[in-house]
């Protein structure tokens, strides 16, 4: 009878230490929604690589890994993520 009741006392600790222990979730959709905002308002954006190399455009679209972004005096350009150090609105540059 002891055994038995410890083995249910365990399970109910377990499953009350698994509800404590659930992780955040990894996506908040905020880069999302960012994103979103600039290409919908066609917003100047400076974007920034990792070796110091400055890009100035319109993002046209994103995923996962990349952006593609319209340059006004370039060609336009696939820019993946990982090379991207910060970004910024080109207005908030002065």
């Amino acid at each position: 009878m002891r055994e038995r009741y410890e083995s249910q006392n365990y399970q109910r600790q377990s499953r009350e230490e698994d509800a404590r222990k659930k992780l955040p979730p990894s996506e908040t959709n905020a880069e999302i929604y960012y994103y979103k905002k600039q290409i919908d308002s066609r917003t100047l954006m400076t974007i920034i690589l990792n070796d110091g190399e400055e890009i100035e455009g319109t993002i046209e679209w994103y995923d996962r890994d990349a952006l593609k972004v319209n340059r006004a005096e370039a060609p336009n350009i696939l820019l993946l993520k990982h090379n991207i150090k910060y970004m910024y609105k080109a207005e908030d540059k002065k």
